[in-house]
């Protein structure tokens, strides 16, 4: 039981280091002509789908509607993402070396602060992706938004937007479930 606070504090830097392997996060648009859905998946480093084509093919229909392409290398929390992380899980480690209860909660803290912030962050590209768009558009819309939702589905026009996390996203949450029950059962033994 001693050790039980470390094994869940490494397993919950297991858990967030999934976010190098799996995406995080998927957006999916259907409509009458894609009844199975265009899915994007956002990676910690990347963006892309289930085709090499994802994109490109969101990209052209975006182009209709006067929105602006999205172009992975052009945005920078993709640059910088896998520094915190990789940052956050060496902390994690060290929390699990010094077995402090303090250590594991300041962890939890910090990773909830840096979800929260992830998650503005999301919704402001997502506000300024469905907000500025082009006026010489094609295809003009009155006070149109087509901003996908933060979480959740959406109708934009003759879309379906769906917007979940993915497999690391909920391994991401899963790390801070770990964490925080490494702080707890840390808590019980000190009593």
């Amino acid at each position: 039981m001693k050790s039980l606070p470390r094994i869940l504090m490494v397993l919950a830097v297991l858990a967030l280091l999934t976010l190098f392997v799996f995406p995080m996060w998927k957006i999916v648009l259907y409509a009458p002509q894609y009844p199975d859905g265009v899915e994007m998946h956002i990676w910690i480093n990347k963006i892309g789908g289930e085709t090499k084509s994802t994109i490109q093919n969101i990209n052209i229909l975006n182009h209709y509607v006067g929105m602006k392409k999205i172009e992975p290398d052009a945005i920078k929390e993709l640059k910088y993402f896998p520094y915190i992380i990789m940052v956050m899980a060496a902390l994690g480690l060290l929390a699990a070396v010094v077995n402090r209860k303090g250590f594991y909660l300041t962890w939890v803290i910090l990773m909830a602060a840096l979800a929260i912030a992830g998650f503005y962050d999301f919704y402001l590209w997502e506000y300024d992706y469905g907000h500025t768009l082009d006026p010489h558009a094609p295809m003009q819309f009155e006070d149109a938004s087509f901003q996908p939702p933060l979480i959740g589905r959406k109708e934009i026009i003759n879309f379906t937007a769906v917007s979940l996390p993915h497999i690391s996203g909920y391994f991401a949450g899963l790390s801070m479930v770990l964490a925080t029950s490494a702080w707890w059962f840390k808590r019980k033994i000190g009593r």
